[in-house]
């Protein structure tokens, strides 16, 4: 079955229950800056990360600068925001 883009409302909607994430990318993705103790706990954080992303085979556009993260989701099989991000950003959220 292929992803679908979620549409301006759904958009909108998703996006008042992922309240730390914010639109990127005109309404293509969803952003989200995390900042740590330390390198060794962001490291940490993004291994749990990449642990989620491998099993759900949804993997994220991130970097890292020693205690920050930042994360970007977007579906390039929907060429846009789909609910395989939203449910990546509720399983990233769930790990803090």
């Amino acid at each position: 079955m292929p992803v679908r883009e979620l549409n301006e409302d759904e958009r909108a909607s998703w996006l008042g229950a992922l309240r730390k994430w914010t639109l990127a990318r005109e309404g293509k993705a969803i952003h989200r800056s995390f900042e740590f103790k330390d390198f060794s706990e962001a490291f940490g954080f993004m291994v749990r990360v990449a642990l989620i992303a491998e099993k759900r085979d949804h993997h994220p556009e991130w970097s890292n600068v020693y205690n920050k993260v930042e994360i970007t989701l977007t579906t390039h099989d929907a060429d846009g925001l789909s609910l395989r991000d939203v449910n990546m950003a509720k399983d990233i959220d769930a790990l803090l």
